[in-house]
């Protein structure tokens, strides 16, 4: 019996976080939860949790901390993520990280790993205009961008000194083929005792 696979991936945009949080996942048999995807799945089944968050981003307005988080543990609780989970998105800042560590504490667990994808902030600039170009999103200025890693540097990134502290990042290089980034995180979540689920 494999223990349960708890994780969390942390990056700035332009990373692949997303793309690559999808196929760890799926090689260790959990289920991503994206806040992303959790809010749009709320507002979309018109939950009392999603008419707020509607109502927020509607006023143009960030989600705040504790609904957030409210919504996360809703999430966590449901049946598929008990043997585990990967995080995308949430905890994004220290308020969050004691939030989710509370949460945790209460059902005994924490997390197993975080995984840090380090890519270069000219690169992630590089990446991410380049997108802008090919989907046409003409908002997405260099400035545009540059701003939300400035936010990602100054709100999200100081969570990693605190999972440091535990012992539990692991620091992925995010230069490479999409295979090659993959099979790096697996070493690294391999090394740590965390298996993969075995293909039915």
């Amino acid at each position: 019996m494999t223990r349960p696979a708890r994780l969390l991936i942390v990056g700035p945009q332009g990373s692949g976080k997303g793309t690559q949080g999808v196929r760890i996942a799926e090689e260790f048999g959990i289920p991503v939860v994206s806040t992303g995807d959790v809010f749009r799945a709320n507002v979309k089944d018109g939950t009392p949790l999603g008419l707020q968050v509607k109502a927020i981003i509607e006023a143009g307005d960030l989600v705040p901390d504790a609904l957030t988080s409210e919504i996360v543990r809703d999430r966590l609780s449901q049946d598929d993520a008990a043997s585990g989970f990967l995080l995308d998105g949430y905890p994004r800042n220290l308020g969050q990280v004691g939030d989710l560590a509370t949460f945790l504490d209460g059902r005994g667990e924490g997390l197993d790993a975080v995984i840090e994808l380090q890519v270069p902030r000219a690169e992630s600039i590089d990446r991410l205009t380049r997108r802008a170009f090919e989907q046409g999103r003409t908002d997405d200025t260099e400035e545009v961008i540059a701003n939300r890693l400035a936010i990602y540097e100054t709100e999200t990134a100081p969570i990693l000194d605190v999972y440091r502290e535990q012992g539990i990042v692991d620091a992925i290089d995010g230069i490479g083929s999409l295979d090659e980034i993959t099979d790096r995180i697996i070493a690294a979540l391999e090394a740590r005792g965390l298996a993969r689920r075995a293909a039915a």
